[in-house]
């Protein structure tokens, strides 16, 4: 079961996308308000993967983006960010930093697992290791 960090100062926000991914997903949910508060969380519980919001008051989810990369502790953990902003130069600026992809506001609550799973290449939403072997089809 994957492990996932939503970092977003809208409690609303947070709470729709936590609740989307562990009912359509099974996935284990942390949340954090700010990107100070998701460092310290990243780096005590290490998720599989971090969805971060753009857009927040102080250190924006760019600026710790940017932070995150610097420290080894959490460095390789794949950060998706959440955006409003659609325009091509901003899809530009967020790709060119690095992050494993961008997702957009408004998502889909029954979309957003398979959303991530996707971007990150994520076998239907289980670790690798967990999924099961195909049958193979061969008749006898």
């Amino acid at each position: 079961m994957h492990s996932i960090l939503i970092i977003d100062d809208e409690a609303d926000i947070r709470e729709v996308a936590a609740l989307s991914l562990e009912a359509t997903a099974g996935w284990n949910i942390l949340t954090a308000s700010s990107g100070a508060e998701g460092i310290e969380i990243a780096t005590a519980r290490q998720p599989d993967a971090i969805l971060m919001d753009v857009m927040m008051p102080g250190v924006d989810g760019p600026t710790t983006f940017r932070i995150m990369q610097e420290n080894p502790a959490i460095a390789h953990i794949p950060v998706l960010l959440l955006t409003a902003k659609v325009q091509g130069v901003d899809k530009r600026r967020f790709a060119d930093l690095g992050v494993a992809g961008i997702l957009f506001k408004p998502f889909d609550p029954l979309t957003l697992a398979e959303q991530i799973s996707e971007t990150l290449g994520w076998n239907g939403g289980a670790p690798a290791h967990a999924q099961a072997p195909r049958a193979s089809s061969s008749s006898t």
